[in-house]
């Protein structure tokens, strides 16, 4: 193969951290995709609700960083399952809280589980210092050091 640039989009960081980052969730995607025919953006949704409580789709487009129309219709799926429920505030009606039913929490502890054992196993292929030095580095390139101290 011939190149005529020094780059190469193999080492480009963005294109490495995709590739990571997508190689990772199809393999996570297996088990909450399997178990309970979510998609991607379902499962965020559901981890956001029972890690945080209850919160609006507008406060879930936010800190996870997805379009408002996913969530809205990854909301509506998990609603149609009775894994969450909304209620609508009373000071604005275009907006409602969203909350874990007891079957979401049932469903929520099972993947949080599901996930904990997925990253002790996608850690292992690491040294433990490698693996903090990547949380770490992470951490830093997606911004959060810096929204938590602003935010």
């Amino acid at each position: 193969m011939h190149r005529d640039s020094e780059f190469d989009p193999q080492d480009f960081l963005p294109y490495l951290l995709n590739q990571a980052a997508e190689t990772l969730s199809l393999e996570f995607q297996r088990h909450y995709r399997g178990q309970y025919g979510m998609l991607r953006t379902e499962w965020r949704v559901l981890f956001h609700l029972g890690c945080y409580g209850e919160m609006t789709a507008k406060d879930i487009c936010v800190r996870a960083r997805l379009h408002k129309t996913k969530v809205s219709r990854a909301v509506a799926a998990l609603q149609t399952r009775r894994f969450l429920t909304r209620r609508e505030l009373e000071r604005d009606r275009r907006h409602a809280v969203l909350q874990l039913t007891a079957l979401g929490q049932k469903v929520f502890a099972d993947l949080s589980r599901a996930a904990h054992a997925f990253d002790l196993k996608a850690r292992a292929a690491m040294t433990p210092d490698e693996a903090e030095i990547l949380h770490r580095c992470l951490i830093r390139i997606a911004g959060f050091e810096t929204a938590q101290r602003t935010g």
